[in-house]
């Protein structure tokens, strides 16, 4: 049995009727300063990866091991929170960030970019657990409430926006001539004042059934074809959105626009993604998934025909908050339409799976970025999302067949 099927919580709790609208804000707190982290390395890790690897092609390595290790860390992250609790796992994901961040600025100091790589992976582990705040949002929520309780969590990223890169704007010459070494030390703080505001978050340790009965087996889970469509909407926004964002610093300096003024296009870009999480969660309610998801797919599209037009500043900001936007609403919608395909107790199992397949994409569009960008140019980092944004557009249109031939 899952955190779905709770406990009672304990007495000096007990005046809690409903605890998720306490858990939304102290996660949304929570979310807006592990984002804060991620968007401020999302603006300098490309530039510090140019600046100390050998070979300006490895630029992007360290992102990419960063969602490697994502990737590799999803399974044994969800599987932890089920056995000792969402507040465990994210403290967890908080000191992997402290570790991860002051060993980035090691590399600073000593010029390594070996040290770099090896930062970025315990921020990657760092990442995997931030992304479960979503969930947990929706753990002591009723079902009517839980697309509203991912989508508030989800737009205390609002806050990142702002933060993450004017951070990383302050503190880039803070400790010159280590330029960004100042950036990793911000992210350490923010993971301390983290793990000190997750001691508010009140959701019950999981509870264990006698006969550790875990529901279905993932193969007919995973053979839903609602399933099937919320995990292929989410990786491939997530996905288009990583392949486009990571190498967007470059293409800037690339095109001899400042440094400051890349840092502003990504903050334009995190204010896409999460700013329409304050009322994604309503839209979903009023028009259903599908249109939302199929709308996401559009602005994406709508993004690359703005970068294939031009190079000037108004051309990046425009296409980064459009690609923000449509990730919001594949992210957002796809997360709250796989909740539907699952029991409590299949929840950790099916999180999990649903997380690895997601964040193995964006593993594989973070190695692959830099070596595109490099390799064929801005266009055909832009062209490579095309096909794959069509393919939702189509699986959309046939789930809803579906349904409307069920009703």
């Amino acid at each position: 049995m899952t955190e779905s099927a709770v406990q009672p919580l304990s007495p000096d709790h007990s005046h809690d009727r409903n605890p998720t609208v306490r858990n939304v804000a102290v996660l949304a707190v929570c979310m807006a300063l592990t984002i804060s982290s991620l968007s401020l390395l999302m603006t300098v890790s490309a530039v510090v990866g140019y600046m100390l690897a050998a070979d300006p092609k490895l630029a992007t390595l360290p992102l990419a091991l960063q969602f490697l290790a994502v990737l590799c860390s999803t399974v044994p992250a969800s599987f932890l929170m089920e056995r000792f609790g969402r507040r465990a796992g994210f403290t967890v994901g908080a000191f992997c960030g402290i570790l991860g961040s002051l060993i980035c600025a090691a590399a600073v100091w000593y010029g390594s970019f070996l040290l770099l790589c090896v930062g970025s992976a315990f921020l990657g582990i760092m990442a995997v657990h931030g992304g479960f705040y979503r969930f947990a949002a929706a753990d002591t929520a009723s079902p009517s409430f839980r697309p509203k309780a991912i989508s508030l969590v989800m737009a205390g990223g609002t806050v990142a926006a702002v933060l993450g890169p004017e951070l990383a704007k302050q503190t880039r010459d803070l400790f010159e001539p280590l330029l960004f070494f100042g950036g990793f030390l911000a992210i350490a703080v923010l993971n301390l004042i983290v793990i000190a505001l997750l001691r508010l978050v009140r959701i019950p340790t999981p509870v264990r059934s006698a006969d550790g009965h875990s529901g279905r087996s993932l193969l007919e889970i995973a053979s839903q074809p609602t399933f099937i469509v919320a995990v292929l909407a989410a990786m491939v926004g997530y996905g288009a959105m990583n392949l486009i964002m990571v190498p967007t610093p470059l293409a800037m300096l690339g095109c001899d626009h400042p440094f400051e003024v890349a840092a502003f296009v990504i903050q334009l870009h995190v204010l896409g993604m999460y700013a329409p999480s304050f009322f994604t969660g309503h839209l979903i309610q009023k028009f259903g998934h599908l249109p939302i998801l199929g709308l996401g797919v559009l602005l994406i599209l709508v993004c690359v025909g703005v970068n294939l037009s031009g190079v000037e500043v108004t051309h990046f900001s425009v296409a980064l908050v459009l690609l923000g936007l449509g990730w919001n609403f594949l992210y957002v919608g796809g997360t709250s339409l796989v909740t539907e395909t699952y029991r409590p107790e299949e929840k950790a199992k099916v999180q999990a799976l649903n997380d690895t397949l997601i964040w193995g994409i964006v593993a594989v569009t973070a190695f692959s970025s830099g070596a595109l960008y490099n390799g064929l140019g801005w266009e055909a980092v832009n062209l490579a999302v095309v096909v794959p944004l069509l393919l939702v557009l189509a699986a959309l249109t046939w789930l809803g067949s579906r349904r409307t031939l069920a009703a």
